[in-house]
């Protein structure tokens, strides 16, 4: 299966200025390469096949008829590849010269595509020798190398794949591109072939107004432009070739190159049409352009090779990487939290709060963002009141680290410990103390619960929630337990993320003790510390041993949320992200675990408390996600289970 994937390269061949047989030969060299490569569509640079800078000599005939012939010349001899390949050259209609975009595949034309904005300022002046698109109809046949060819700004080329458009350079620079057009009348992915000139900061300006296209489209975006060989009379053209997938760079060449250059990669196809489906803005638009002219051209789109991906997949999804962005990324979710609290606070009145301080992660984010809050609306840290319950399970660690982390922080400390409730609990309801099942453990859960809700009520504060987006995904929380509060603040942060948020605020926004208490924290295994330690006071309960790693899940629920991908293609992308970390049968196991505890736990996030949503990703049931708690899972399951792990 391909799973929605479609192959893509821009290329910048070398060039010479007005040899049209050297050019044909360096284009039909990089289309075999390409077509080698297994790319399923490929787009040149802006009149590659004459250059883009032959100025006046676009007016000699010769130049022309060579055009023509060197078009010929590339489809002869590539005739016998699956490819599309998509070239630049002027192109005669009605004795007026166009500067055009032409698609063609196993020696047949699909379509050419005029250019429709032509730029007349600064160091351009292609009025000078081309007309634009809008000075002919909008659906014309006109004859090339033999050929009666559909013509036109508004051609949509359909295969079993994809559909895809076609603009050139100065069209997606108008206030309204084509490609905003097209894409509304189905358009998956663009190709632009562009003549780009360098100039200082124009490049970075270049990469923000592609970005930002194929974002607005909900598209991919595969960019082509000049490289070494046209003319630098009085500009340079750097040789960009740039593919982007909604707003996501995927791939980008070497600029100023003097090498021809070949970039390609996979645009999930599959993944856009996600986007488009739950985005009713772009519904909408559909709706307000509907009577926008288009014509539609069918072809195939073929390659026997099996899908190798050459794209990165990233392990972490949630998790951005890199040093300066994940500080950015950090700040911007740290503070994300802390203005959902504030204004809860401000608009109920409390100035006090309640949460239950265990010694994990959860809850010392939470304390993090407790403090962080109450310093921003200036109040007394002595407002947030810690509370630490040992059970049955609690270790010496994570009791010091509770207890340490709230004196260095400062906040108002208190231990109540839940084992003789809990005794008295198990002998009211005859349960065997010995047997540590399922009661043993949400009996404690409940009972923590239990004591934060009567004391946040005794003190007039707030329970803050700690429970983190993958325990929400899993259902790994006691429901009337942990599962409840009166605002959780980690709602929508993933487990995998929570380690990061600790170890920002540990090493940017606190005192020498606490971030020795946090640093501690963070190496501390996952537990919720509800069966007693082992003979050496060690955890013996490990989360991860009994649900599967949380960065397995955490990929699985980004990939399933995010763009609703079936397990078959998470199962494919998890193999990629986690090769050499975990083998396919133990992903498998995983991800059919995911499947099954994501449907049979819905009923505990119909009814979540508040929270604020921070990433993309959600499962706030008053609008993220909304899914009966009786769905059944058996197709997901059966799909997982006919892995081949």
């Amino acid at each position: 299966m391909k799973f929605g994937f479609v192959k893509v390269a821009a290329a910048v061949p070398s060039v010479k200025v007005a040899d049209c047989k050297f050019n044909a030969q360096q284009t039909e060299n990089l289309i075999a390469v390409a077509d080698g490569k297994g790319v399923q569509i490929l787009v040149f640079p802006e009149l590659n096949l004459t250059g883009y800078s032959c100025a006046d000599l676009f007016g000699q005939q010769l130049l022309l008829e060579q055009a023509e012939f060197a078009l010929m010349q590339v489809m002869n001899n590539t005739r016998q590849l699956d490819i599309i390949s998509i070239v630049g050259m002027p192109v005669m209609v009605n004795a007026t010269l166009l500067n055009c975009a032409v698609a063609f595949q196993k020696g047949k034309i699909l379509g050419i595509v005029p250019k429709t904005y032509l730029p007349n300022y600064k160091e351009f002046y292609e009025k000078r020798w081309f007309a634009p698109s809008t000075a002919f109809p909008e659906n014309m046949t006109v004859r090339l190398c033999g050929q009666l060819v559909p013509c036109g700004r508004n051609l949509l080329f359909d295969t079993p794949d994809t559909c895809f458009g076609i603009e050139i350079c100065e069209d997606v620079w108008a206030t309204i591109p084509p490609s905003s057009e097209l894409a509304l009348k189905g358009a998956e992915i663009i190709f632009n072939l562009s003549a780009d000139t360098e100039n200082i900061s124009k490049h970075q300006y270049l990469r923000s107004l592609l970005a930002q296209q194929s974002a607005r489209c909900l598209s991919g975006y595969v960019f082509a432009s000049c490289g070494f060989g046209e003319s630098t009379t009085d500009v340079v053209f750097a040789g960009n070739a740039l593919i982007y997938e909604n707003g996501t760079l995927l791939a980008a060449s070497e600029r100023f190159s003097f090498e021809e250059q070949l970039v390609a990669t996979e645009i999930d196809v599959e993944r856009l049409r996600a986007e488009r489906q739950v985005n009713t803005t772009f519904a909408g638009s559909m709706r307000n352009y509907k009577d926008l002219p288009v014509h539609r051209i069918a072809t195939e789109l073929v390659t026997g090779r099996d899908l190798t991906l050459t794209r990165p997949v990233e392990a972490h999804p949630f998790v951005p990487s890199g040093g300066k962005v994940l500080d950015e990324r950090c700040e911007e979710i740290f503070s994300i939290q802390v203005a959902g609290l504030a204004k809860r606070l401000v608009h109920t009145g409390c100035k006090t709060v309640v949460l239950g301080i265990s010694g994990g992660l959860d809850s010392t984010l939470a304390l993090l963002v407790c403090v962080k809050t109450f310093d921003k609306l200036g109040l007394p840290r002595k407002g947030i009141v810690g509370i630490t319950m040992p059970g049955f399970g609690t270790t010496d660690r994570t009791y010091n680290n509770a207890l340490s982390l709230m004196g260095s922080l400062q906040v108002t400390t208190e231990t109540i410990s839940i084992k003789d409730a809990c005794i008295q609990h198990f002998q009211d309801i005859d349960h065997d103390m010995s047997k540590h099942d399922v009661t043993y453990e949400n009996g404690q859960a409940r009972e923590r619960t239990q004591i934060l809700m009567d004391y946040a009520n005794k003190i007039g504060g707030l329970v803050i929630g700690t429970g983190d987006l993958s325990e929400l995904a899993l259902g790994w929380a006691t429901y009337n337990g942990d599962h409840m509060s009166m605002y959780g603040v980690n709602a929508s942060i993933p487990k995998t993320l929570v380690r990061y948020l600790v170890n920002w605020v540990a090493q940017t926004g606190v005192d020498a003790l606490s971030r020795n208490t946090l640093l501690d924290i963070i190496d501390t295994p996952i537990s919720p510390e509800l069966i007693p330690a082992d003979e050496n006071g060690n955890i013996k309960q490990k989360t991860e041993d009994l649900v599967g790693p949380y960065e397995l899940h955490d990929f699985f629920l980004y990939h399933f949320l995010r763009y609703g991908s079936r397990p078959s293609k998470i199962f494919y992308l998890a193999e990629i992200a986690f090769k050499g970390v975990y083998d396919s049968t133990t992903i498998k196991k995983w991800l059919t675990n995911f499947c099954r505890r994501f449907f049979n736990q819905q009923f505990k996030r119909s009814c979540l408390p508040d929270g604020p949503k921070v990433g993309s990703v959600s499962l706030s049931p008053r609008g993220d996600w909304r899914m009966p708690s009786d769905a059944c899972a058996a197709l997901w399951l059966k799909e997982c289970e006919d892995l081949q792990g």
